[in-house]
């Protein structure tokens, strides 16, 4: 099926000269099949900096966590064996023999019928192994109390290496740091890892049109808005936007500045010059770029459908180059399902086997507000926002074309319309793909 998908690639041309398009998932998976990612660089960083980062070394643990065994409970410090059979009617009588500071250790242990006044956290004393709380005491007199409840062994206690054991693996290549795990590594002394670095995204804006965003445009411009807009997504995907400027449609110009961005950049987007109407120059200039060059050209998909895919060879492997339409929602659109995609296997993240098969997008049930329809053979991606009724959450289509980037500013997400249906009625249930 792959090999039959590649060879119309390359023999069929669409209607306006572009090559044959090619399904979400078919071009997904031509993509899959020639991209091999590359050694990813790491650097060493502090925990405090560790937040969303990828790890790209194991974590073991070099001490037992807690290291002393250590009260839950405000109360004393006991033998349990000393407690068994008290009651409210028939108390144990212990004698206390010391109070234990928090941040020390005691400086002696408990014999039988002896207690030490302990606080949360506090080590337990030798010979103690269980503490029972104030609430289950009465004070007799200052050095002896009764215990009206039993405990039993363990209870109220955390024991040496009860959170985490010396030797066992905390944490493994791939995982994305979590305010949780940053208090981890520091609860056992670890305050520097070895991450990898988070992935250069080169932005690379075309148009004859295109003007800076601090720039008063002429009559027939408009300012950059798609740069800013993958600024944000390439750093919510885990990336590092670098902006390599508005570069007219002038092949040389296109391909000297693509040539500077797959050096010193592992992804490349490149907005506008995906279809016809700029002679097709991104696809020549990637062509001409390096090997394999383009691998699909139109995706049906709406917005989207003039996509470009490819890779470029460079110093340090494979670049995956994305010729996205110049449409604010197509970017958009074509971020999320390809290019964001690339970037999270450029970060290092090892998937979760547990979720494997699972979308990726975060998802609301909602019913439509209004009738959604779709041309066959594309798969639809509709902008929503929501409104919550007293029976549910509803979800109404935000109409406009692609090139409105109000439409995308209003939506909350998008409900997909798959390429075998021809719409989506009223009422009926959907799946929202929140931004």
């Amino acid at each position: 099926m792959l090999a039959l998908c590649e060879a119309v690639i390359m023999t069929l041309k669409d209607m306006l000269g572009r090559s044959g398009v090619v399904s979400r998932e078919d071009a997904l998976r031509i993509l899959d099949k020639h991209f091999v990612v590359p050694a990813l660089p790491v650097e060493e960083i502090s925990i405090s900096s560790a937040l969303g980062r990828v790890l790209a070394s194991e974590i073991i643990s070099p001490l037992d966590l807690p290291d002393f065994d250590r009260s839950t409970m405000d109360g004393y410090a006991v033998r349990s064996a000393d407690t068994f059979g008290a009651a409210e009617s028939r108390p144990a009588l212990l004698a206390v023999v010391g109070d234990i500071l928090m941040g020390t250790m005691p400086e002696r242990g408990i014999g039988k019928g002896e207690a030490m006044k302990i606080a949360t956290g506090g080590a337990l004393p030798a010979g103690a192994d269980a503490v029972v709380m104030f609430e289950q005491t009465q004070p007799v007199d200052a050095t002896s109390i009764e215990v009206v409840k039993p405990v039993a062994p363990l209870e109220n206690v955390i024991q040496r290496g009860d959170d985490i054991k010396k030797g066992v693996i905390i944490l493994s290549p791939g995982h994305r740091i979590r305010p949780q795990d940053m208090a981890a590594l520091a609860g056992v002394g670890i305050t520097r890892i070895q991450v990898f670095e988070k992935p250069k995204v080169a932005i690379i804006s075309t148009g004859n049109e295109v003007v800076p965003a601090d720039t008063e445009p002429s009559p027939g411009q408009i300012r950059d808005t798609n740069s800013y807009n993958l600024e944000g997504l390439i750093a919510q995907a885990g990336g590092v936007a670098v902006k390599k400027g508005i570069i007219r449609d002038e092949y040389a110009d296109l391909k000297n500045t693509l040539g500077k961005a797959v050096y010193d950049c592992r992804v490349v987007l490149m907005t506008g010059g995906s279809s016809v109407g700029t002679a097709d120059l991104t696809a020549k200039v990637i062509n001409a770029s390096g090997q394999p060059g383009v691998l699909v050209h139109g995706v049906s998909i709406k917005p989207g459908k003039p996509l470009i895919v490819g890779l470029v060879d460079s110093p340090h492997g494979q670049v995956p180059v994305f010729g996205l339409p110049g449409h604010p929602a197509a970017v958009n659109i074509c971020f999320e399902l390809f290019a964001r995609p690339v970037i999270l296997r450029m970060t290092g993240e090892a998937p979760i086997p547990a979720l494997e098969g699972v979308s990726p997008f975060r998802i609301v049930k909602a019913r439509l507000a209004r009738s959604i329809a779709s041309s066959p053979g594309r798969e639809d991606h509709v902008r929503v926002m929501l409104e919550k009724k007293d029976d549910g959450l509803w979800a109404r289509p935000v109409f406009g074309a692609s090139g409105l980037i109000s439409t995308l500013v209003k939506a909350v997400g998008t409900v997909v319309v798959p390429v075998g249906k021809i719409g989506v009625e009223v009422g009926e249930e959907v799946d929202v793909r929140l931004f």
